[in-house]
């Protein structure tokens, strides 16, 4: 019982972390910005994107508030005509520069390569860069919005998370857990204050840069061989002296992430094991999760009939859990009922994903876009 009760406090001080996190440090861009009065550079690295490119594209053209508004393409060596409807899209816009990426050379993976020659080759008036993915389809207002908080935050790197559109079961049991995590257990208000490289999160599908704090840093040349770019480009930025913040994109950016459940589990298969590095690590962090989130509803269902009190407090250790999703949910836009109910599952699926992630690296079979990544 008394490890029971440890457990149950340990939930809730999780939970009321969540909370505070939500409630007070997390950021949030306004809807309602004013005209940006600075050039800025929209970069958009494509590899066989043909069927994703268009909303994504359209949504830039739309763009409100940034006059100085330049959108660079890269087609990365896509074979699926990626380039041809960029084209299309474009319409011989002139904000539109397309860009033939090059293979990346010994020592660089493909999305920082892509990234690097973006940032290379955008307008040097540029003063904000602006990396977007594919998947990713912008409010009007959402570039405005993003160059805006981060001159506000006086930051060196915004990463506005974009609400993640969720359609299948596999979705709704695994998406929900990005921002539950950096939620739940990352200190938000420590993370922006702290020069600690190791104290850094960000997410790549919509992140805005400080055009000389990023060279300053490096850029994606820092993080040439990282899987994990974006939280590695936010780590160089701690490195070079500058400052990084979350903040919940829900309102500027709407994101689907995989179509299906084997681009889902190949997709996290290729980087949880950059995200806990040693296996040790990962195997203490998984076993971490599952005792605090997974054993609750396991121990008040076993011990309903012989010990009520034992499983009114697990009861009470699984409900907490689900109410740190629940909160989550309702920070970044997500959708919560009754997926919030399913949390001890989430964990379980995270932890496979986890093991699975670990032993297709050990035998060099972790690819993504037709590319090796370890």
């Amino acid at each position: 019982m008394t490890v029971l009760l440890a457990l149950l406090i340990a939930v809730a001080a999780l939970t009321g972390h969540t909370w505070l996190n939500a409630a007070r440090w997390l950021r949030r861009p306004t809807d309602r910005p004013d005209e940006v009065d600075e050039p800025v550079a929209v970069l958009l690295p494509l590899r066989d994107e043909a069927t994703r490119v268009t909303p994504c594209l359209r949504a830039l053209l739309a763009q409100r508030g940034v006059p100085g508004l330049r959108v660079v393409v890269l087609d990365d060596g896509s074979t699926d005509g990626t380039a041809d409807v960029v084209r299309a899209v474009a319409g011989g816009d002139p904000r539109v520069t397309l860009l033939t990426g090059v293979a990346p050379p010994p020592g660089w993976l493909g999305k920082p390569h892509a990234c690097w020659q973006l940032a290379t080759r955008a307008d040097p008036d540029a003063t904000a860069l602006v990396f977007v993915d594919a998947d990713v389809v912008l409010a009007p207002h959402a570039v405005a919005a993003a160059v805006t908080e981060l001159r506000a935050a006086r930051v060196t790197l915004l990463s506005p998370y974009p609400r993640i559109v969720v359609a299948t079961a596999a979705d709704r049991l695994v998406q929900p857990l990005l921002q539950w995590l950096w939620l739940t257990f990352l200190p938000l208000h420590a993370m922006e204050r702290s020069p600690r490289p190791s104290l850094a999160a960000a997410g790549g599908q919509f992140l805005v840069v400080d055009r000389a704090g990023y060279t300053a840093a490096g850029g994606h040349a820092a993080v040439a061989d990282k899987i994990l770019e974006d939280v590695e480009l936010a780590r160089a930025v701690k490195r070079a002296g500058g400052r990084i913040a979350l903040a919940d994109g829900s309102r500027l950016a709407t994101c689907r992430m995989y179509d299906d459940w084997p681009q889902l589990r190949d997709g996290y298969s290729k980087s949880l094991w950059a995200s806990f590095g040693h296996p040790g690590a990962a195997a203490a962090v998984v076993a971490a999760l599952l005792l605090l989130y997974t054993a609750p509803p396991l121990i008040a269902l076993g011990f309903a009939m012989t010990a009520p009190r034992v499983s009114m407090v697990a009861l009470g250790a699984y409900l907490l859990g689900v109410a740190g999703r629940v909160l989550t949910a309702r920070a970044t836009g997500g959708r919560w009922w009754p997926d919030a109910l399913a949390h001890p599952v989430s964990v379980v699926v995270l932890g496979w994903l986890t093991l699975r992630s670990y032993h297709l690296r050990k035998r060099r079979r972790l690819t993504w876009r037709g590319r090796p990544v370890s």
